[in-house]
């Protein structure tokens, strides 16, 4: 996939992989606008780097992916400022810790179906007619190692993520000969910020992410899937052997709900 010289919108982009993702495809010489429902935290982030160029260059709108009419309008705005428009990365998520002996947990689980699932699908249904119409572009889903290998802590969570491989399949099957191509990023835990290693030392640094990430995406044919090494052990645990042995050593984390 060429990131550079591309007209793409993010969204979900406005922190974290997606905001990285979107510097990384400014500095290659792409035009990116990033959506999300807060999207001040851009520019705050650009007015404490007032140096920091590509960040300059990201443009934003506000988007709600739990809203089809707040999609649709920004999907419109986009579409008015950019009608060469080839690549739209989705990646709303949320992930929620859930007790699944308390009923209670059910509000969790919709909101994480809504955002991580439905806006995922509700995105992609917005951008498709317009990509099809062109006969080429890319879209970007975003699922999960999770969606391979669950955290019984947050069992939508995976659930929903399982989803979005799922339907990325199925997409990419129905638009074969479309000219519209589907990737599918696969995600261990990234540390978005250096603080987040300190809770899980484990987790991958959002640099080193980008980088092995952009090398998948550049190799030709571009994969399906976009497995960096340490998601591989996620993805792969059943054909090896050892999903039962991971999924036993996550459940540990259960000891942390109440009256465990």
């Amino acid at each position: 996939m060429d990131i550079s010289s591309r007209t793409a919108w993010i969204v979900g982009g406005t922190s974290g992989i997606g905001l990285g993702l979107a510097r990384r495809l400014v500095a290659a010489g792409s035009t990116v606008v990033v959506g999300g429902r807060d999207t001040t935290k851009v520019a705050a982030l650009a007015a404490a780097h007032p140096d920091d160029a590509d960040l300059a260059r990201i443009e934003t709108i506000e988007v709600d992916v739990v809203d089809p009419a707040s999609i649709a309008r920004a999907r419109d705005e986009v579409l008015a400022a950019h009608p060469d428009l080839d690549l739209v990365v989705t990646m709303s998520g949320v992930m929620l810790i859930e007790d699944l002996r308390d009923p209670a947990h059910a509000d969790a689980a919709e909101t994480t179906v809504a955002v991580n699932l439905l806006g995922t699908i509700r995105v992609i249904d917005a951008v498709t007619p317009h990509l099809l119409a062109r006969g080429a572009g890319d879209i970007v889903t975003v699922s999960s190692g999770i969606a391979f290998l669950p955290f019984p802590l947050m069992a939508t969570y995976g659930a929903t993520k399982a989803g979005v491989h799922a339907y990325s399949e199925a997409l990419r099957a129905q638009l074969a000969g479309t000219g519209v191509n589907v990737t599918e990023l696969v995600p261990p835990s990234v540390a978005t910020v250096p603080e987040a290693l300190e809770l899980n030392p484990a987790a991958l640094p959002l640099d080193d992410y980008l980088d092995e990430t952009l090398a998948l995406l550049a190799q030709e044919p571009t994969p399906n899937q976009i497995l960096v090494q340490k998601v591989q052990m996620h993805r792969w645990a059943e054909r090896e052997g050892s999903y039962d042995e991971l999924v036993a050593a996550r459940s540990a984390a259960l000891a942390s709900l109440p009256g465990r």
